[in-house]
């Protein structure tokens, strides 16, 4: 059975993590590359790194501060945030990125995901799934949650697998930053259509939340920020803690 995997998610902007609830309330919450040391050395199985303006503002992603994590950072990373070229993704790559995660330029150009692919393998394309639940549909938002786009969740998650991407990080606008669980229900029916491993995110509080993305939800990897960002949830108890309920774990 695959090993489950814990990720902490930094939101960065102007060269500082920070968080906030429901894609708003944003407060700084330290430095990327400290807390990225933090977290590798704390058990994370990987980490997500996410440019979070650079679609709004129409730039490219940092990256000096990707090289700058590659050299403190000993565990698999992903950088998204204004990509939308292979030349990008490669820039970022060659900087020292695992992944490259891609959601506004996607829904706006999806040869993307054929490109990067192309290039540099299914395994490095994550496309990152942003979609609120409205009127019993999840509808996906592109510029960081602030633009409704055509696209539905699940029918734009297996074209995306279609067109190359190697991993889904689907993000409930419901349930970002809430802390009152998972989406599961969605999460679930996600992972049941499609084939490549399945990233949840939003709305972590307890270790119990996480416990339940993976047998309800099915999800292969959890994505979270505030509970570690704000020391609720230690990386290595919340391991010991899935391993006694019987979910495999990396320790």
């Amino acid at each position: 059975m695959l090993t489950k995997r814990i990720i902490p998610c930094l939101d960065v902007r102007n060269g500082r993590t920070v968080k906030g609830i429901n894609f708003k309330e944003i407060k700084d919450v330290g430095d990327p590359v400290d807390l990225g040391k933090l977290y590798s050395a704390s058990g994370a199985d990987e980490l997500v790194y996410l440019d979070i303006t650079a679609s709004q503002e129409e730039r490219n992603t940092f990256p000096d501060l990707v090289k700058r994590i590659a050299r403190h950072v000993n565990i698999p990373f992903t950088v998204g945030g204004g990509i939308k070229t292979a030349q990008d993704a490669s820039v970022l790559l060659k900087a020292g990125a695992d992944k490259v995660s891609i959601n506004s330029a996607a829904l706006a150009n999806p040869k993307l995901i054929n490109d990067i692919a192309l290039a540099f393998g299914n395994q490095c394309v994550v496309l990152a799934i942003d979609a609120k639940l409205e009127n019993d549909q999840w509808n996906v938002y592109a510029k960081g949650g602030t633009q409704r786009t055509t696209k539905e969740l699940y029918s734009w998650a297996q074209e995306g697998i279609q067109r190359g991407a190697g991993e889904i990080l689907f993000t409930s606008m419901n349930h970002d930053g809430t802390t009152n669980g998972f989406a599961n229900e969605a999460l679930q029916k996600l992972s049941e259509k499609v084939h490549v491993p399945v990233i949840a995110s939003g709305g972590a509080g307890s270790m119990d939340h996480f416990a339940k993305v993976f047998n309800k939800g099915k999800a292969d990897a959890a994505l979270a920020a505030s509970v570690f960002h704000y020391n609720q949830i230690q990386i290595n108890d919340l391991k010991l803690y899935l391993q006694g309920k019987g979910i495999t774990m990396r320790i």
